[in-house]
């Protein structure tokens, strides 16, 4: 599989239970917008059969590079970013992983017991990234017990390996100068944004600004009954030129560390 063919799974994967992104895409092509995409977010656990080692085999594959690293001590988690070696216009990728050993030993056991219930050999798949939910991910009180202490556990137990979040390029645009703009536009259109630490998370000075659609709420069967759960956004992206004038790459850990709450059960509940 090619660097397009990922990214392009990853996509439909991604799309189909994010139909606001479709619609959001529509629309600024339908002004006339050429969207490119600014990155790529994946989750996963820091278990050795899937941690960030694991997911980034296939980007390194097809030419992807680590780049910056991330720690976000209150969601305990830790991230990579990948860059494409030659292929400037390619999306950056963004991996995380919930550090499970800072977790209670409950949620520890019950993520071993989830790993544990899989046929190990799921996890040697070089499509594992595409791969959604590889164990039984339907009990509510699972997916409740986890949702106590950890959004981001929780999201994983329903929706797997899969892109969290694609994220439009704002620099990329033609008609939007600004996020504050493009903000507008996108609520003007019906949808709501994430305003945990404001609607704009960043600042010019901080070389990138972002912010991001609430998550879609997709219905998910579990055995106790369908009930809806936030599946993914929709991000956007302003990157600044730094003192070379070059645009900034990176990220910055204090914004993404809210642009995570966008799949927030609580933030949906006042949507």
């Amino acid at each position: 599989m090619d660097k397009n063919q990922l990214l392009t799974k990853l996509w439909e994967q991604y799309a189909d239970i994010t139909p606001s992104a479709k619609k959001i895409h529509e629309l600024l092509e339908e002004r006339g917008e050429e969207i490119q995409n600014d990155h790529i977010a994946i989750r996963t656990f820091n278990d050795k059969r899937v941690n960030i080692d694991v997911l980034e085999k296939p980007f390194l594959n097809v030419g992807y590079e680590a780049k910056g690293e991330y720690n976000f001590e209150t969601k305990k988690l830790y991230a990579k970013h990948y860059e494409h070696a030659t292929d400037k216009s390619a999306p950056r990728i963004f991996i995380s992983e919930l550090e499970l050993e800072k977790c209670s030993t409950e949620l520890q056991e019950t993520v071993q017991n989830i790993l544990n219930s899989c046929d190990q050999n799921v996890f040697n798949d070089p499509e594992l990234v595409l791969s959604g939910s590889v164990w039984k991910g339907n009990s509510q009180a699972i997916y409740k017990s986890l949702l106590e202490e950890s959004e981001y556990a929780a999201w994983m137990y329903v929706y797997g390996f899969r892109a969290n979040h694609f994220t439009i390029n704002t620099n990329a645009l033609k008609e939007f100068k600004t996020l504050e703009e493009l903000n507008n536009f996108v609520e003007e259109s019906g949808w709501k944004l994430n305003a945990s630490g404001g609607k704009i998370k960043g600042t010019p000075e901080q070389l990138l600004e972002q912010s991001s659609t609430l998550a879609d709420l997709y219905v998910v069967d579990f055995e106790e009954g369908a009930i809806e759960i936030p599946s993914c956004y929709y991000e956007f992206a302003l990157r600044y030129p730094m003192a070379n004038g070059e645009l900034y790459q990176g990220f910055v850990a204090s914004s993404a560390d809210k642009i995570f709450e966008s799949t927030d059960v609580k933030l949906q509940e006042t949507k």
